[in-house]
């Protein structure tokens, strides 16, 4: 047996362990993980946690108690370059660049990822884990050059990833539209939860 065929098998033998170990792994430790993160996900929601949030800061921040989320937005980023997006989004919500201001006519469009992993829920990466437990007439606070600006849920729908519609103007009172992956930590399709802006 020549060394080449040798070295490609020795390779071939390294990459087989290594993925049985990973899912001897998973197989051990995953069920345990996803149990402790949907426990304290099922408390969280159950003993509205999420009442007594504080704003990251009030230039440009969100808050929606229900899911206890909390973090800064950063302005007018571009949602079709991720050499752009990615970064921000490692460090909290994007608005979309085009996208109304809070508070201004128009559609304001945050978004923001879901998660790559259980372990992350709780990190600003993971700010929209639990967008999809939002229900119309949840609140939703906005906070902007110094203004608290309440929102109430109005619709929670799953849509394709092309569909774009939901960056422009979507009707004649001012909305926010929150969007990130779904199901959580995959690319398939997108989560969309559209709240009216509420008279203070």
């Amino acid at each position: 047996m020549s060394r080449k065929t040798l070295a490609k098998k020795l390779n071939i033998l390294g990459n087989i362990l290594i993925s049985i170990s990973a899912i001897v792994l998973f197989l051990t430790f995953g069920p345990a993980i996803k149990e402790e993160v949907r426990y304290n996900v099922s408390n969280l929601i159950d003993n509205n946690y999420g009442k007594d949030l504080v704003p990251a800061n009030t230039d440009f921040s969100i808050i929606i108690p229900k899911i206890a989320a909390v973090a800064p937005v950063f302005a007018d980023t571009d949602p079709f370059d991720p050499g752009k997006y990615l970064p921000i989004l490692k460090k909290g919500v994007a608005h979309a660049e085009g996208s109304s201001y809070p508070g201004s006519p128009g559609n304001t469009y945050l978004f923001a990822h879901s998660t790559d992993a259980f372990y992350n829920v709780g990190r600003y990466n993971a700010v929209f884990y639990l967008l999809g437990k939002l229900q119309k007439g949840d609140e939703i606070f906005v906070y902007y050059k110094g203004e608290k600006i309440s929102y109430l849920v109005d619709s929670v729908k799953v849509v394709d990833p092309g569909d774009i519609k939901y960056l422009g103007k979507l009707s004649d009172v001012n909305t926010l539209t929150l969007q990130t992956c779904y199901p959580p930590g995959t690319i398939l399709k997108r989560l969309v939860v559209i709240a009216n802006q509420q008279n203070n």
